[in-house]
């Protein structure tokens, strides 16, 4: 149903990090982006084999989710709703939405807690419609990422990568076990209370000694950021011509310079860091720079 893809693993040449390497999942597609594609495939897949014409998925308003969702919905000649969570908001990520023809269901922060009563309120008699959540939290998502790790050539020390629903995270793992390897998982939550991502990790695959979580480069919660990350991106893209976004990758990529500064990973480790895309993210922060 997807294109094949383009996400090569590139060295990154920086300071004293001499065995850093990347994998470029933000190639893959300037909208449905990185880990979103990954995602989505499978997911749209379902959707097809089940006959189903609408999806209807969950986001905030600055969701590259929603864009993902938005775009790949387009391509595929379907229809597509997102309920948005809070007050009624014009951006540049719900304009992408709206062009890519997504209809927007604004709704207040409670009402949002209860996805599934959403959906059921305004779906439930609709058989052409396909429920995603927010994220696209599912197997199908999960069983997506771990093509992340069938693609590698090379065997990593270790492999980074942010989470905000630990989809992604799960994948990667569920494919390291798999595949027996020696690999430990950096998994970095983007949001404060990050331990909850073991427990969302836990409902695709057993918990085991190669899950390493840090919950302490939240930076001040979910889309937070600080003057110190800012300036870090900055400086990081200079020096390397690799884009971060402030939600996701770049706490990531802070996590392993710090973890390394502080000797807690080895300089002569090998490190494949996963860039999840996301970058639209960065139309959303333009004031912070």
């Amino acid at each position: 149903m997807f294109q094949e893809i383009y996400s090569p693993v590139q060295k990154i040449e920086i300071d004293l990090l001499d065995n850093l390497f990347v994998k470029r999942d933000d190639l893959i597609d300037p909208y449905i982006s990185g880990n979103k594609w990954r995602k989505l495939k499978l997911i749209l897949e379902k959707a097809k084999l089940e006959n189903k014409k609408h999806l209807v998925t969950f986001g905030g308003a600055y969701s590259n989710h929603l864009v993902a969702t938005a775009a790949a919905a387009a391509r595929f000649h379907l229809k597509s709703t997102a309920f948005v969570r809070g007050e009624q908001v014009k951006n540049e990520m719900l304009l992408l939405c709206s062009l890519f023809g997504m209809e927007l269901i604004f709704v207040d922060r409670d009402s949002y807690k209860n996805k599934p009563q959403l959906f059921e309120d305004h779906f439930g008699n609709d058989r052409n419609v396909y429920f995603i959540d927010e994220g696209g939290a599912s197997k199908e998502a999960v069983d997506g990422c771990t093509e992340i790790i069938n693609e590698l050539s090379e065997t990593y020390d270790h492999i980074f990568v942010a989470a905000g629903t630990g989809t992604t995270a799960a994948g990667l793992l569920k494919a390291i076990q798999a595949k027996n390897l020696p690999t430990k998982l950096h998994v970095i939550p983007v949001l404060k209370g990050g331990d909850f991502i073991k427990t969302e990790i836990a409902k695709y695959t057993s918990i085991t000694e190669h899950l390493i979580l840090h919950t302490e480069f939240h930076f001040g919660g979910y889309a937070k950021t600080t003057p110190e990350l800012i300036q870090f991106i900055k400086t990081f893209t200079a020096k390397t011509g690799l884009l971060l976004d402030p939600v996701y990758t770049a706490k990531m990529f802070f996590a392993i310079f710090d973890l390394q500064h502080k000797n807690k990973i080895s300089f002569t480790d090998k490190i494949l860091a996963i860039h999840t895309g996301g970058l639209l993210g960065l139309l959303g922060m333009k004031d912070k720079f």
